[in-house]
């Protein structure tokens, strides 16, 4: 990854296009560098080492474990990516707009390139995980801990709970980015306890 870090670097940076980028200390364009490379293999690499596990453990499940197990990680997976994508498509583009237009008629808004990449790639991941909430849910329904139907009952808390959240995950504190992100843990809680209403759970 870090023979391509010119364009991992121009791809996370697309979000927060007309920035200047500054180098505030020395090497800290390549320290920056280094951490993204680290971020991206371990990303790029991670469907690779999870189905390496997998055939590990195989050979030890029952069919029925097998059975439970492979849709569940696989799903987990699918949906890990799909909160990075939903992060870079929609949630770092609203916190950034927002950031820059925010008073940019009084201060310039030139970033240190280290800040930007550790507030991106932690919303990135903050998000990717958020996305795993109906992972949760099921494998708890499944196993009978908590019914569909006592899920659905609490949602009144689970807006606050995820209003909580997605302030905590949120880097920035624009109220923009922070609904964005409580809306879909909201989304993504709902639709884990509807999946579980229809497998009867």
């Amino acid at each position: 990854m870090f023979i391509y870090i010119k364009h991992i670097s121009f791809l996370l940076q697309e979000p927060a296009l007309g920035i200047k980028f500054l180098q505030l200390a020395p090497g800290e364009y390549l320290f920056a560098s280094i951490k993204v490379a680290i971020y991206t293999g371990f990303l790029l690499s991670s469907p690779f080492t999870i189905y390496q596990i997998m055939i590990f453990i195989l050979p030890g499940l029952t069919k029925k474990e097998a059975s439970f197990l492979i849709p569940i990680l696989f799903s987990s997976i699918i949906l890990f990516f799909l909160g990075i994508l939903f992060s870079y498509k929609v949630l770092a583009p609203a916190a950034l707009q927002f950031l820059i237009h925010y008073g940019s008629d009084i201060v310039e808004p030139i970033w240190s390139f280290e800040q930007y990449f550790n507030f991106i790639l932690l919303l990135l991941f903050s998000t990717g995980l958020c996305f795993q909430i109906p992972i949760i849910q099921i494998i708890l329904g499944i196993f009978n801990i908590i019914s569909s139907t006592t899920m659905l009952t609490y949602w009144r808390y689970i807006i606050f709970i995820s209003t909580i959240i997605g302030a905590i995950l949120t880097p920035s504190t624009d109220p923009i980015t922070q609904i964005f992100m409580s809306s879909a843990i909201f989304m993504l809680y709902m639709s884990g306890a509807i999946f579980l209403k229809i497998l009867n759970k």
